[in-house]
């Protein structure tokens, strides 16, 4: 114990409040998937992350889901985390270009499989939201220039 004394209720509390405001949707699903096998942990990432981390000032939300985009996708095989801050980013007011951006930039220091990765879980996210583009697919029409 730190001698802290606001209480462990407390911390869990105003953490919780901060998810709910980054990601309605996931925050109870992962108190309530983590109940059976590991309270404590479901405790913590409330408590501690969103509780502690998350509202400190010198980092708006959406910069913060920026930051954990970009590191969910470096460290790889992170799917479920990346579908959960995916739709946290959305939330917080990030575009889906912005998003894949973050994604773009990750294929330069963290490589392509790890990029596409990321990239196909935002397609998912994108999809179920009805935010991906229709796709042009008469010759000359759409994409990048790059045609294979």
């Amino acid at each position: 114990m730190t001698g802290d004394p606001e209480s462990r209720d407390a911390r869990f509390a105003r953490g919780a409040k901060v998810l709910i405001d980054i990601n309605a949707g996931s925050g109870a699903g992962l108190v309530n998937s983590l109940a059976d096998v590991s309270p404590e942990l479901a405790h913590q990432i409330v408590a501690w992350a969103f509780g502690e981390i998350y509202p400190r000032p010198a980092l708006a939300p959406r910069e913060r889901q920026l930051i954990t985009l970009a590191m969910l996708a470096a460290q790889g095989d992170t799917e479920a985390e990346l579908r959960t801050h995916i739709a946290a980013s959305l939330d917080v007011g990030l575009s889906p270009v912005e998003i894949v951006e973050v994604f773009l930039q990750a294929a330069v220091y963290c490589g392509f499989p790890r990029a596409l990765n990321a990239t196909f879980e935002a397609k998912k996210a994108f999809a179920e939201r009805g935010l991906l583009a229709p796709v042009d697919s008469s010759p000359g029409g759409g994409g990048d220039g790059g045609d294979l």
